[in-house]
């Protein structure tokens, strides 16, 4: 199921990229970064690099990564910097980032893969780090339009998160989507922090 939401991407890279690159998030960026205590971000499925080149343009250090090939292909050329092809599953680092992007990304696993994904996650941050992290608005998990989804109600987050080490809501709202046409489509966005005792 995994690998065909990425072939979904591969095949409609340019499609997805012309949809979302020149859509203004700009509030939900700056909250992301009054937030953040330093500059080392990874923007975790960057798509096609928006965000990536505002926060490059905003001073930070960001590394960029998506599990589609041509994804990667499109935003490094956009961004100017070489976006990393991995799987969110090949997190590995500790201790290393300020804060996790990760906007419209990890919503393609299934919850058994997310819950190790957030571990890792919260590995990879930094002691008071943050994730930005946002899902469809529901209860739905399971292929829709050619691609995995799991959505998220704040009630079943909620009880979700409580498994992953280290991890807090900090802050949660309720959005429409920003793309035009789509404003009838509920985001679930939320704020998490590392709390470590």
């Amino acid at each position: 199921m995994r690998n065909k939401t990425i072939d979904y991407y591969n095949k409609n890279a340019d499609l997805f990229v012309q949809g979302t690159v020149s859509v203004d998030f700009k509030e939900t960026q700056d909250k992301f970064l009054q937030l953040l205590t330093g500059k080392k971000v990874l923007d975790f499925g960057c798509g096609s690099g928006r965000d990536t080149k505002y926060f490059l343009e905003s001073g930070l250090d960001v590394t960029a990564t998506d599990g589609s090939e041509e994804l990667c292909k499109s935003a490094s050329a956009y961004i100017g910097i070489q976006v990393k092809h991995m799987l969110f599953q090949d997190l590995g680092e500790v201790d290393c980032y300020d804060g996790i992007w990760a906007c419209s990304s990890i919503l393609h696993l299934p919850k058994d893969e997310l819950r190790i994904v957030f571990n890792n996650m919260s590995i990879a941050l930094k002691p008071n780090g943050i994730i930005y992290t946002s899902f469809k608005y529901g209860n739905f998990e399971g292929e829709r339009n050619g691609r995995f989804f799991t959505d998220f109600t704040l009630e079943v987050f909620k009880d979700f998160i409580k498994d992953v080490k280290d991890i807090v809501i900090e802050e949660y709202w309720i959005t429409g989507d920003v793309r035009p046409g789509r404003e009838e489509e509920k985001w679930l966005n939320l704020i998490l922090r590392k709390i470590t005792s």
